[in-house]
Order: structure tokens, then C-alpha cells, then sequence
């Protein structure tokens, strides 16, 4: 009796502690900045570190990358395009085109001219890009920063756009983007069927609505994500981590009152 009556303890105890463990973890897990889930996008070209919470679709010949929080979508996008070299994509031609003003046409018959705030060139992870900010470049009221190279027989531009009233919260975390940005190209892989023809525009954007057609946010109405990004936000794997715990302890629960 004495035996057995030691042994139960020992089970109880066993128990206990293995549930100490679950809710310990369930804690631990929750007090993890979320940032320490943020994924990488990659595709075959480029790569760079999604912020927390984003996800990139593929929008005609363009990555298209937002928060899945809709109500954040209206503030920040950022837009991937990439295309086979022609005899204007060279950074010094980049650069040159990045100093000019942009105008376009408003409704209404108005017009809308750019304000370009800087251009340079810059090192990103042994790349040289050029790096230039325009106010109302793409849309009245919105900060377009612009991030160009050439790579082999490539020309890559990445576009990080926000509301004027938003980018002071959004520039350290596009500068985190930034820092982690790569460029690659391997001769031997086949370029995917996306990728621009060397007689386009490497800057202009079917998937940024322009001034004369913009819509309320930057979700892209009518339009659906062909093929999600490698690296689609971080959040999703917090909630997968938590429900894990949680259920866990929840059968847990369930046997350990089913015993008695």
C-alpha cells in the first residue's frame, strides 16, 4: 500500500509538473516580441525580411507585399518588379530618372507634379542600388521611396509607398526591409513568366493605383493573389503556436479529470 501510495503522488506530481510546463510555455511564448516570427520573401531573384504581419501576393508582373491587418492596408505597400535588362537599365540612367519630377494627371483636369526629396547611391549586402524618396510620385499624399540595381541580365526595383501621415511610424521598420535586402541571379535558373520585358518601364507599376485612378486603400480591388510569397508574415505562426499549446492543455485537462 505504501508502495502504491508513492507512486500516485509521484504520478500527481508528474502531472502537475507537466502542466506547470504548458502554461509557462504558453506565457513565454506570448511575451515574444513578434517580431521574432517575421519570414523572409523570396522569390527567384530577390530576397528581404517581410515586417511582422505582412504577406506578399503576385499581382500581374508584380509582388505586391501588406499588412493582413485591413485596416493598416490604406498605409504601406510594397511593390517587387523585376526585368530583363534593355539599354536604359544601368544605374547611372536609374539615378537619372529618379532626380526628375513625375506629373500625371488628376481628376478633374488637374495636374500632379512630384516632389523628389533625395537620390543616391547606396550598399546593400555588397549590391549598389540607387536609393531615392519622392512625395507624390505614384499618389498625392504618399512618400514612394524607390530601391534599383541591375543583377547579370536583370533590372530589380523595389518600391516601399506610405501615407504621409504615416511615415515617420514606417521608416524604421522599411529600413529594417531595406538592411535585409538581396539581389541574386543564377544564369542556369529559368526566369519565371512575371518578370518585365526589356523594352518596359522597369518603374512603372500596373499594381500601385495611380492618381487618376485611386482607390480609398491599397488593397488591390477585383484582383487576387496568384501565388503567395515563401515569406508571408509572421503572425500566422504565433497563432499556430498558441492554439498547439492551448489544446494540448485542453486534452490534457480532459484525460487528467477522466482518470478521476
Amino acid at each position: 500500500m505504501r508502495a502504491m501510495e508513492i507512486m500516485r503522488l509521484e504520478r500527481k506530481s508528474h502531472a502537475n509538473l507537466f502542466l506547470l510546463f504548458l502554461i509557462y510555455s504558453l506565457l513565454f511564448f506570448i511575451s515574444i516580441p513578434q517580431n521574432v516570427y517575421a519570414k523572409r520573401f523570396a522569390n527567384e531573384y530577390t530576397e528581404f525580411e517581410l515586417p511582422p504581419g505582412w504577406e506578399c501576393v503576385l499581382e500581374g508582373s508584380e509582388w505586391v507585399c501588406q499588412s493582413d491587418n485591413e485596416a493598416r492596408k490604406k498605409e504601406a505597400i510594397i511593390i517587387l518588379v523585376a526585368k530583363l535588362r534593355g539599354e536604359q537599365d544601368t544605374l547611372d540612367q536609374y539615378m537619372a530618372y529618379l532626380k526628375q519630377t513625375k506629373s500625371y494627371s488628376l481628376p478633374g483636369g488637374k495636374s500632379q507634379i512630384s516632389e523628389p526629396k533625395y537620390s543616391k547611391v547606396v550598399d546593400i549586402n555588397e549590391q549598389r542600388w540607387v536609393d531615392a524618396l519622392h512625395l507624390a510620385s505614384e499618389v498625392p499624399g504618399f512618400y514612394t521611396r524607390y530601391l534599383a540595381t541591375t543583377k547579370e541580365d536583370l533590372g530589380v526595383a523595389v518600391t516601399f509607398s506610405v501615407a504621409k501621415d504615416s511615415y515617420d511610424a514606417y521608416q524604421g521598420v522599411f529600413d529594417k526591409v531595406i538592411a535585409s535586402l538581396r539581389v541574386f541571379r543564377q544564369k542556369q535558373v529559368k526566369l519565371p513568366g512575371y518578370v518585365k520585358r526589356d523594352d518596359e518601364n522597369l518603374f512603372d507599376s500596373a499594381a500601385l493605383p495611380d492618381a487618376g485612378n485611386q482607390k480609398e486603400n491599397f488593397n488591390i480591388d477585383g484582383k487576387k493573389g496568384k501565388k503567395g510569397g515563401k515569406g508571408s508574415g509572421g503572425g500566422m505562426d504565433m497563432m499556430l503556436i498558441l492554439a498547439g499549446l492551448a489544446v494540448a492543455a485542453g486534452v490534457f485537462i480532459f484525460m487528467k479529470r477522466k482518470k478521476k
